[in-house]
């Protein structure tokens, strides 16, 4: 099976979704109303999540945090997506990834993981994932 075809199945409930995204079962209804997300449904009309609505909705609250309104979010989200770029001197850029070293890289990520948005008191999703390179 395709990772695309798996990206877009609906398995996820809305009681996982506001687990996984930290959003109110409201705010996702209101993301729908507006059109943002179309989760799909079962016979019961019970929503249905993909990996990929989950992402959506990631997108929309990082988007929300940072002071952006529905409309702007709407427009963002409506752009179409630039998804092959070519690096402008690739063997600078190769080149540099060589000469990275593992402690350079440590440390790179671990910056990056302080610097990462969030609410006062709680965790980013990525911080307990790449809490294990970390000692």
């Amino acid at each position: 099976m395709r990772d695309s075809i798996r990206r877009n199945m609906p398995l996820f409930p809305m009681g996982i979704v506001t687990k996984l995204t930290e959003l109110t079962p409201r705010q996702i209804r209101y993301y729908e109303e507006q059109g943002l997300i179309k989760p799909a449904r079962t016979k019961g009309n019970q929503r249905l999540f993909s990996f990929n609505d989950v992402d959506r909705l990631l997108e929309i609250k990082s988007l929300m945090e940072k002071g952006v309104n529905i409309a702007g979010v709407k427009e963002v989200l409506n752009r179409p997506k630039i998804t092959h770029l070519q690096p402008v001197q690739p063997s600078l850029e190769a080149e540099a990834r060589r000469d990275l070293t593992e402690e350079d890289l440590h440390r790179l990520l671990k910056r990056q993981l302080n610097e990462l948005p969030g609410r006062p008191g709680q965790q980013h999703l990525i911080q307990g994932e790449l809490s294990r390179f970390f000692h």
